[in-house]
């Protein structure tokens, strides 16, 4: 879809930013496929099905999410997420295979007009991912609703390996899922938004509404070299504004002496790069390897599988229950499992404890014990320097010097939220420091998922950029604001003046604003 051809002053309902999961989630939702309470269908949990069956024919988003979501536990903070989860995959988290009690219909009626805009093709940052690997996540947590990924899988003759599936398939699957879905007329490819700003009602009547910049390549271009693609200015004025970037944009950085020297990489991908042109192998000196999550461990076992020798330097104890392979079933994850054995087991251990700065580190030649691999566990790096030397910073002030011949920084990475005021810092549940995933995820109604701090009403946000890393939890986000968003028509098709909706909305937002005022 061309964006720069649409009519001037069009205001679209709905415009989300971002095609990965959430967005194609909610795009299925908005297009008229609809949950009901299947009338044969039963729910494990005795109390949410007597609540579910109070209005058996009104569909789930017409339900009153907050009381459906009263005394649910799960894995996720966001009650909305819990309640979708637990009724996609009622009991999941204990290995059963309850079917859903929910039925899927498509209810043209209800389709909600909407543009989803993204970068390249649907999946997102799935694409992006190395494909060879497994996802983190069992395969039917990845599926989205209407399309068993392990059907899906059957179609293309393969078996699902330990219940998983590779990155390259999710891609796939996601891709295949918008044409399954008839979802292909909502996206836009291509796409970078510049500017998302609200546009208030002027002294002529009209509404207020969001109005979104950005460029797009045009239509049809595959160049190798992205710069030099020809991008068409547009501008798009919606009703409503769902933020759904994902957080994979702008990899963390440590913010010491020496990282932006040129042997010092921030992503996966340099590395596979650097195998791919030959500059690894077991004769080079040692990659050294910064994080304890799990790109950091694909790392780690990409040079390990190439007898490249590996430091590992990590500011957690390898005992830490905070530490992600403390928290996986070693059945499911046996990779992972071994990366943590080699963390424990191969730990590198100070020459002296009276010196200050022991002699380079030494790899254990034991044959029961991982050759070519030594991990630095409570220590942080204290600076690169131009000849690729790393010195690394135990919690006790102990300096080692490691000489190596590529850094690889993996300690995360944060969204891109460039086209909004102060990068959207304003929109945090901690308004003074950058969003986060973990840390400082934007904040929002539990229940309807609208920004709290946002300038206008209608602005909406999901997935990791509310605090959801998986694909299982954040199509709860599409559940709450799919919702909101059919709460809102019904107050139009009822009466309901939005111009005092918006009225009621600033008064709600300088609420806000005086009271971060207060606690500052």
């Amino acid at each position: 879809m061309e964006l720069h051809n649409r009519v001037p002053g069009e205001i679209v309902p709905v415009v989300i930013i971002g095609n990965g999961p959430s967005g194609i989630c909610l795009s299925y939702l908005l297009s008229g496929y609809t949950p009901y309470l299947s009338p044969e269908a039963s729910h494990p949990n005795p109390l949410l099905h007597s609540k579910l069956a109070e209005e058996p024919d009104v569909s789930l988003l017409d339900r009153d999410l907050e009381y459906l979501c009263e005394g649910l536990q799960g894995r996720s903070s966001n009650p909305v997420a819990v309640l979708f989860d637990s009724l996609l995959l009622p009991d999941s988290d204990f290995g059963l295979d309850y079917t859903s009690p929910l039925e899927w219909r498509r209810r043209p009626d209800r389709a909600v007009p909407h543009l989803v805009l993204g970068k390249g093709p649907p999946g997102g940052a799935w694409h992006a991912m190395e494909g060879s690997m497994l996802t983190l996540s069992l395969a039917n947590w990845m599926e989205l609703p209407g399309l068993k990924l392990k059907d899906w899988m059957k179609d293309k003759r393969r078996n699902v390996r330990n219940d998983r599936a590779t990155p390259a398939e999710i891609a796939s699957y996601y891709q295949h899922y918008v044409t399954q879905m008839s979802l292909e007329r909502n996206f836009a490819h291509g796409t970078t938004v510049t500017s998302v700003t609200w546009r208030a009602a002027d002294s002529r009547g009209s509404r207020g509404c969001w109005r979104i910049e950005g460029h797009q390549r045009r239509d049809g271009e595959d160049l190798a070299d992205d710069s030099l693609a020809e991008r068409l200015p547009f501008t798009l004025l919606a009703r409503n504004v769902v933020l759904a970037t994902g957080t994979h944009d702008i990899p963390a950085r440590l913010g010491v002496e020496g990282e932006s020297l040129p042997y010092v990489c921030h992503s996966f991908w340099e590395l596979e790069a650097a195998i791919s042109r030959g500059e690894l192998d077991q004769s080079s000196d040692p990659v050294l390897v910064v994080g304890a999550g799990l790109t950091a461990a694909d790392a780690v076992l990409a040079a390990h599988h190439l007898n490249t020798p590996v430091y590992h330097a990590f500011r957690r104890d390898v005992a830490d229950p905070g530490l992600i392979f403390n928290q996986l079933p070693k059945m499911l994850y046996p990779e992972y499992h071994k990366v943590h054995q080699m963390m424990t087991q191969q730990q590198h251990q100070p020459a002296s404890p009276l010196d200050s700065s022991s002699s380079p580190p030494a790899f254990s030649l034991s044959s029961s014990s991982y050759t070519g691999y030594l991990s630095f566990p409570r220590h942080r790096v204290a600076s690169f320097r131009p000849d690729r030397k790393c010195v690394l910073e135990s919690d006790t002030g102990r300096r080692t010097v490691v000489q190596v011949s590529k850094a690889l920084v993996l300690i995360g990475a944060h969204p891109n939220l460039s086209f909004l005021p102060e990068r959207g810092r304003p929109l945090g549940v901690r308004p003074e420091e950058a969003i986060t995933c973990r840390r400082n995820p934007i904040d929002v109604d539990p229940f309807t998922h609208q920004v709290l701090s946002a300038e206008g009403p209608g602005m909406y946000a999901m997935g990791p950029l509310v605090g959801e890393n998986f694909v299982r939890f954040l199509k709860g986000g599409a559940l709450a604001i799919a919702s909101d968003i059919a709460k809102g028509q019904r107050e139009d098709a009822n009466g309901v003046h939005q111009d005092g909706l918006a009225d009621k909305w600033v008064d709600r937002w300088v609420a806000i604003q005086n009271l971060a005022v207060s606690r500052s």
